[in-house]
């Protein structure tokens, strides 16, 4: 289960919202081993397209790097869909390289209705779970 506050949330889909009609994508990162998701990274889609999206090598390198040096990770990995529901691709799964992320995509297709779901993608495999929105963290 993803455990998310509703600010992050929000800030993921205004991301996507500003982006569209082209995929907005970015980072969430957390703790080293947290699974917390707190610090929004918005990333700019390389490919600046309406079906694609890739994060630009350097951009990612960069943030990479800053995860590393305040030990972190990335706890969550977004990007939207703007035509389509948010269920990962061909193309998501196979760029899922971060076994311990959740990977949360947001359907824009939709003016007054945006969809937000989240996936665990291991070895090609693809899992849904539920997302549970907080206004604060818990202790601890």
């Amino acid at each position: 289960m993803l455990t998310v506050t509703r600010e992050i949330v929000d800030k993921i889909v205004a991301h996507a919202r500003a982006d569209h009609p082209d995929e907005a994508c970015g980072v969430v990162a957390g703790p080293l081993g947290s699974d917390r998701p707190e610090r929004f990274v918005p990333m700019e889609n390389a490919e600046r397209s309406p079906t694609f999206y890739r994060f630009d090598s350097l951009e990612q390198l960069k943030v990479w790097r800053e995860m590393d040096d305040r030990d972190e990770e990335p706890v969550v990995i977004y990007h939207s869909h703007t035509a389509t529901e948010a269920y990962p691709s061909r193309t998501d799964v196979s760029y899922a390289a971060e076994p311990n992320a959740h990977y949360v995509l947001v359907s824009t297709r939709e003016e007054d209705d945006t969809e937000f779901r989240s996936y665990r993608i291991v070895d090609g495999v693809i899992t849904e779970e539920e997302v549970r929105i907080v206004d604060v963290y818990a202790a601890g």
